[in-house]
C-alpha cells in the first residue's frame, strides 16, 4: 500500500561453490568477514549466476529496517538495531528504494552497506522523478519499452554484474495500486486500443513489456547475480477485472519470486473503519498472488499495522499463522519498520517499537525455529 511520506558476515567465496552434478546451495553465515565491491562498470563483467532460492526448509526473516523517510538513507546502523535490538535475528535481505529523481544510477555505496553488514542487498527499483502518481511522466513506461533509457540502464546492469555477490531487485512496486507512475492505473488501465494486443489491458501489458526490456538488458550485459522479483499489493487500486495480478506477470522465464505487500491499518484516523486483522487482508491476496503462477516461490515483501492497543496481539496472529503453514508457499517475510508523517500532520507508526507490548510479541514470534536468515543460495 502506499505510504505517504543479525545476520553475521560472510565470505561469498566460501560460500558458493559448484559441483559437477548441479547446483550447490550454501549458508551466507559461515564466515566472519564480507570483502565485496560494487566498482563502477570499466568494462563488461559477467556476473557469476547467484539466485536466491526457498529455504530448504523455514521461511526468510527480512525487513524494511529504517531506511529514512524517502527509503534509501541505507546504514549498518539501522541494520543492526533490527537485528539485534528489535528482532533477535538476523536478516536475510534488506529492502530498499532506489528513487530516480536525480537520474538513472546504479546504488553502489547502498550496495555496499547492506552486504558489510553480511545481508543481501534488495533494491526497489522505482523509476519517478517526484512523489507525484500519474502526473509524473519522465520515465514513463513508454519510454522504457522504446529504449529511450537504455544507455543509462546498460551502466546500472553492468555495475550490477560487478557487485561481488547476489543481489535482489524488483522493478515496479505495488504495480496493482494507483499510486505510483509506473502503475497500471497511470499508463492505460483497462483500454484495449493504445498499445499491444486488443485483447490485453493497455496498463499490465505496458507494464509487463517494460520489465521484460530490464530484464533482457540486464542478461545482455551479464548481471546473472538478480534475483527478479514481482511486487504486488494486496489489493488493486481499481478492484477492476482488468486489474488482476496475474495480468502484470512477466512470466516465468523472467521472474524468480511472487511478492505481496500486505497491511493492517496504515492511518491512525481511518482505522476505526477499516483495521482488518492479518487473514482478512492475505487470504484473498495469498490465492490471487499464487495463481499468477504454480511455480514461483512467494515473498510477504511487506507486512505491518500501525500503533494501536491491538497490534502486539495483531503481530501475533499474523506470526503464527505464517509459521503455521496457512500460506504455504510464502518463504519470506519482511516486516516494513518505519514512521510516516501524513497530509494531516498525523503519523503512522509501524515501527515495531512503537511499544514494549509490540517488540514483544515480535520477537517471540520470529524467534521460532521456522524463521531463519541463513540465505540458500543456487548457481
Amino acid at each position: 500500500m502506499t505510504k505517504r511520506r543479525t545476520f553475521w558476515g560472510w565470505t561469498l567465496g566460501a560460500m558458493l561453490a559448484v559441483t559437477g552434478c548441479g547446483v550447490d546451495q550454501t549458508s551466507l553465515d559461515e564466515a566472519r568477514t564480507i570483502k565485496t565491491s560494487a566498482a563502477p562498470a570499466a568494462a563488461r563483467t559477467v556476473a557469476p549466476t547467484y539466485k536466491l532460492a526457498p529455504p530448504a526448509s523455514g521461511i526468510y526473516h527480512a525487513a524494511f529496517p529504517d531506511f529514512g523517510p524517502t527509503e534509501d538513507v541505507v546504514t549498518g546502523r539501522t541494520i543492526d538495531n533490527f537485528s539485534n535490538k528489535i528482532s533477535g535475528k538476523g536478516l536475510t535481505w534488506a529492502y530498499f528504494s532506489d528513487n530516480w529523481f536525480d537520474g538513472i544510477r546504479f546504488p553502489a555505496a547502498e550496495v555496499r552497506t547492506i552486504q558489510r553488514e553480511g545481508v543481501i542487498p534488495f533494491i526497489r527499483i522505482m523509476p519517478r522523478s517526484t512523489w507525484n502518481a500519474c502526473s509524473d511522466t519522465r520515465y514513463s513506461l513508454d519510454k522504457i519499452i522504446s529504449g529511450k533509457f537504455d544507455t543509462k540502464l546498460r551502466r546500472y546492469a553492468q555495475n550490477a554484474a560487478q557487485v561481488n555477490g547476489p543481489l535482489i531487485m524488483e522493478f515496479g512496486t505495488e504495480v496493482n495500486g494507483d499510486w505510483f507512475p509506473w502503475s497500471g492505473a497511470c499508463n492505460g488501465g483497462g483500454n484495449l486500443t493504445g498499445y499491444g494486443s486488443p485483447k490485453m489491458a493497455d496498463g499490465p501489458e505496458r507494464f509487463r513489456d517494460a520489465y521484460r526490456h530490464l530484464i533482457d538488458i540486464f542478461r545482455e550485459e551479464g548481471a546473472n547475480n538478480v534475483t527478479w522479483v514481482l511486487h504486488l499489493n494486496s489489493t488493486g487500486g481499481p478492484g477492476a477485472a482488468w486489474n488482476s495480478h496475474k495480468n502484470y506477470y512477466p512470466g516465468d522465464a523472467y521472474i524468480d519470486w511472487l511478492g505481496i505487500s500486505a497491511y493492517g491499518a496504515q492511518d491512525p484516523t481511518t482505522m476505526r473503519s477499516w483495521n482488518p486483522n492479518f487473514r482478512q487482508v492475505m487470504d484473498g491476496a495469498y490465492r490471487s498472488v499464487a495463481a499468477v503462477s504454480p511455480h514461483k516461490p512467494i515473498a510477504l515483501l511487506e507486512f505491518g499495522v500501525v500503533a494501536h492497543e491491538a497490534k502486539p496481539e495483531w503481530i501475533r496472529r499474523a506470526l503464527a499463522d505464517i509459521a503455521g503453514g496457512r500460506y504455504p508457499r510464502v518463504k519470506a517475510i519482511a516486516w516494513w519498520h518505519s514512521d510516516w508523517n501524513n497530509y494531516d500532520g498525523t503519523w503512522s507508526r509501524m515501527r515495531l517499537d512503537s511499544s514494549r507490548e509490540a517488540v514483544q510479541a515480535y520477537r517471540e514470534g520470529i524467534s521460532s525455529p521456522v524463521f531463519v536468515s541463513a540465505a540458500r543460495i543456487t548457481r
